[in-house]
């Protein structure tokens, strides 16, 4: 099996910043951005376009918000999957359940790529009122768990340090 990490931390912890770096470090070759955003309205495209400046012409991107099976099979380079935030809350809108998200995740780990995942930490906010809410807090903090579980790193961000906890 290939290289598995996992960045994870609260939104704007620089989580995403520094699995970029990881990345980078560790690529043999030109790695692959695999983006999950769908564009739903200006303030996203404007975050997207930030993360766009960030990363110059260091990676190759791909755009995909659902099939993320199909994608990663298809990688020789490392591939690093921003946001997996992102594609859960990409996959509940569209009707699929967590057994579905689970089962692509599953696939993926029995590939050969080498991964870096990019996932927000959901974990540490009150419990909502609305029943949507409170259901992809839980199938996130879930999958948070399989992905580390998978990971052979897992680094925790915040304030921009990342600090190895696998």
């Amino acid at each position: 099996m290939g290289c598995k990490a996992l960045f994870i931390g609260g939104i704007k912890s620089g989580k995403s910043k520094n699995a970029e770096e990881y990345t980078l470090k560790i690529a043999k070759e030109k790695p692959i951005y695999l983006a999950t955003n769908e564009f739903f309205d200006d303030e996203m495209k404007k975050r997207v376009q930030l993360h766009q400046e960030q990363r110059v012409d260091s990676f190759t991107t791909l755009e995909e918000p659902l099939d993320l099976t199909r994608i990663i099979k298809l990688q020789r380079s490392i591939v690093l999957v921003e946001c997996v935030s992102m594609w859960i809350n990409n996959m509940l809108y569209h009707k699929f359940n967590e057994k579905d998200i689970l089962a692509h995740l599953e696939e993926i780990s029995k590939m050969d790529t080498n991964t870096v995942w990019v996932i927000n930490d959901v974990s540490c906010s009150v419990v909502d009122a609305n029943p949507l809410v409170r259901k992809f807090v839980d199938i996130n903090g879930r999958i948070s768990q399989f992905l580390a579980e998978q990971s052979s790193e897992v680094f925790y961000t915040t304030a921009g340090i990342s600090v190895q906890i696998k």
